[in-house]
């Protein structure tokens, strides 16, 4: 892509257009950037995971002989 002499010669233009004393500053910038963008990235893979969900199916028991209703066992004889 680019070689030693072409990102040699964009670093001095770099340099001079926005001087010694801002590089670190805009350095520490771009890596706050970055990091919130690596997070905001892992935020979103996790949120597009579906989590296990837990199904529950709720059935009646039919009434036992000598029972009087909802199958408890509580019966009277």
């Amino acid at each position: 892509m680019f070689g030693i002499s072409e990102i040699a010669i964009l670093l001095i233009v770099v340099i001079v257009l926005l001087g010694a004393k801002k590089l670190p500053e805009l350095a520490r910038n771009a890596g706050k950037a970055a990091r919130i963008l690596k997070s905001e990235t892992k935020a979103m893979k996790t949120e597009d995971t579906p989590e296990p969900q837990v199904t529950y199916q709720v059935t009646d028991a039919p009434a036992s002989p000598g029972t009087t209703g909802g199958g408890t066992g509580a019966g009277t004889k």
